[in-house]
């Protein structure tokens, strides 16, 4: 009976929802194959220090969400996110050769946040649409199912790096090369395969970044992105568990393998969490995730055997599957539907802007005190948003849902 049941949820997820997921998919792989070798990529190759690989991961991370606020309200301005998705993912796609032939780390930075606005520019317009299609008792289901398709990209593409790394005899740049195969199909998928929904006869444009339409987001919007901004602190850049993993004495060939193991836990739980996050209160679920995550860096701060450092990773990955589609998930229950595109654009902005942060101090941390000392900070900042969300009232963000 249970397993029908998710048929049928499964089976009522509009088309809209799967072809993204798979878009997803195709670009996962193209990114995971350059990201899981990219840090020993830099150190190795090109002698860049974890605190500088700390300080180029947080400077990527964080330019995406600040694109995704001009893309998310320019999606709700014109009324039309596909466009604007396509253009992202094409941007990803142009950024992969870069990293083939980058002799310096200037490059280097340069493809990362060439990348990184690509993927700003897809991402809250490509959210929005999610939602938009999505009727909102499926909600929790349809995030986790994207979320669940896209993870299952970032886990084949650490696996297809080891595979180039073990055939090839540890040539990143092949490995590159390889990677600029599945972000094209990605590109065509998305433009070939979807049809966005008409905007509303008579709808007038509007400036979604207004101080009125700002304040229209609401209080429990807005706790929303406090919570998401705090809890970024305590989540930095996964490049730190690669770093991790070849620390434990782990070839480097086998390596990216650690990417792979914390994927197929996100993978399979992202949806199953999602699913629950419609019937489920999001506060009491967010904070079992904390919980997840405050294992996993425990877990990594001791981590000088590859077998421990697997089990923390697994760990790290199972913590996303609960978090990262719940977060959106309270995103678009708390956000009007003509202003979801801006919505998610200041959630990932702020969210984005704290990662920069929280990667520069691991990168720091982890030069300066060491390796363990930077796991122990997330678990500090862990118990941080822990406590905001058992402070005070917090509203019920599937209000909506009644």
């Amino acid at each position: 009976m249970q397993v029908r049941s998710r048929i049928s949820v499964l089976e009522s997820i509009p088309k809209s929802v799967w072809v993204p997921g798979c878009v997803s998919l195709f670009m996962d792989i193209s990114s995971e194959i350059i990201h899981s070798l990219l840090p020993m990529f830099m150190m190795v190759g090109l002698g860049a220090s974890a605190a500088t690989i700390g300080l180029i991961e947080g400077i990527a991370e964080a330019t995406a969400p600040i694109v995704k606020v001009f893309s998310g309200a320019l999606s709700d301005y014109l009324g039309n996110r596909k466009r604007l998705a396509v253009a992202g993912y094409a941007l990803g796609a142009l950024s992969k050769p870069l990293f083939a032939i980058a002799p310096t780390i200037g490059v280097v930075v340069t493809a990362r946040v060439m990348d990184r606005i690509g993927k700003g520019i897809r991402g809250a317009p490509r959210d929005a649409l999610v939602a938009d299609v999505t009727p909102v008792h499926l909600r929790g289901a349809a995030f986790g199912l994207r979320q669940s398709l896209d993870t299952v990209g970032a886990f084949l593409g650490p696996l297809f790096a080891v595979v180039s790394m073990s055939l090839w005899a540890d040539n990143f740049r092949l490995a590159f090369w390889l990677a600029v195969i599945p972000g094209l199909l990605a590109v065509a998928l998305l433009a070939f395969g979807i049809q966005e929904p008409a905007r509303e006869p008579g709808a007038r444009r509007m400036n979604p970044v207004s101080l009125e339409n700002l304040r229209n987001l609401g209080s429990s919007y807005w706790w929303v992105v406090a919570i998401g901004a705090v809890f970024a602190l305590a989540r930095f850049s996964e490049a730190f568990l690669v770093l991790r993993a070849m620390n434990s004495g782990v070839p480097v060939a086998l390596v990216p393998l650690v990417m792979v193991a914390m994927n197929i836990v996100y993978s399979l739980s992202a949806y199953p969490f999602g699913k629950l996050a419609d019937t489920m209160n999001h506060v009491k679920l967010l904070i079992a995730g904390l919980v997840v995550l405050i294992a996993s860096d425990v877990v990594l701060a001791h981590g000088t055997h590859w077998s421990v450092v697997l089990l923390g990773v697994a760990l790290w990955g199972l913590h996303m599957g609960m978090t990262q589609g719940l977060l959106a998930t309270m995103v678009s229950h708390t956000a009007p539907a003509q202003l979801r595109g801006t919505a998610f654009g200041f959630f990932n902005l702020l969210s984005g802007a704290v990662t920069l942060l929280s990667s520069v101090i691991a990168g720091e941390l982890w030069d300066k005190v060491g390796a363990a000392a930077t796991f122990y900070a997330g678990v500090a900042f862990s118990l941080v948003t822990i406590v905001m969300l058992l402070s005070g009232k917090a509203p019920d963000t599937r209000a909506e849902m009644h």
